[in-house]
């Protein structure tokens, strides 16, 4: 069960600042990257021999390669760490055409756009990137699970 929220002042955080992913198969991960950030309206400020940054919706994504240890690694969604990551798309139409130029650009999809129980209207497309980063773009309606008698509904995936 979620806890109240505490009798003292708190802050209001303004959304996600950044998120920083490290990836296995850097080259190409740098170009499926390179393709699907601007795609959603990012735009890359920085790009070097190691890492890209990428900036817009109210948030940065930065695509690092990862340490040699790990190079030949692929994505392990129930290891410790990142499950998912989730952009948040501006209408259902917009997460149809992102599932057709991920189609395009042979990303592999985990699950074709649909409704999900999770909140009222959710819609969603799961895909990942060359190393196995599990990725999703999702589209919920007003409020969401914050609208008048909503809530999350965890399914299966989340007990």
């Amino acid at each position: 069960m979620c806890a109240p929220a505490a009798e003292v002042t708190v802050i209001e955080i303004n959304g996600m600042a950044h998120v920083v992913l490290s990836v296995s198969e850097w080259d190409r991960c740098r170009a499926f990257y390179g393709a699907l950030l601007p795609f959603l309206g990012m735009q890359c400020v920085f790009s070097g021999e190691d890492a890209v940054y990428h900036v817009g919706g109210r948030t940065a994504l930065m695509i690092t390669r990862c340490g040699e240890a790990h190079r030949g690694a692929r994505f392990d969604q129930g290891g410790v760490g990142l499950h998912h990551l989730c952009f948040r798309c501006r209408s259902a139409a917009d997460v149809d055409r992102l599932h057709a130029f991920l189609l395009d650009l042979g990303a592999r999809i985990v699950r074709a756009p649909e409704t999900g129980p999770w909140a009222p209207g959710y819609y969603s497309v799961l895909f990942e990137d060359p190393c196995g980063v599990r990725l999703e773009a999702n589209f919920v309606p007003g409020k969401g699970v914050l609208a008048e008698g909503a809530g999350f509904n965890p399914a299966d995936g989340y007990r």
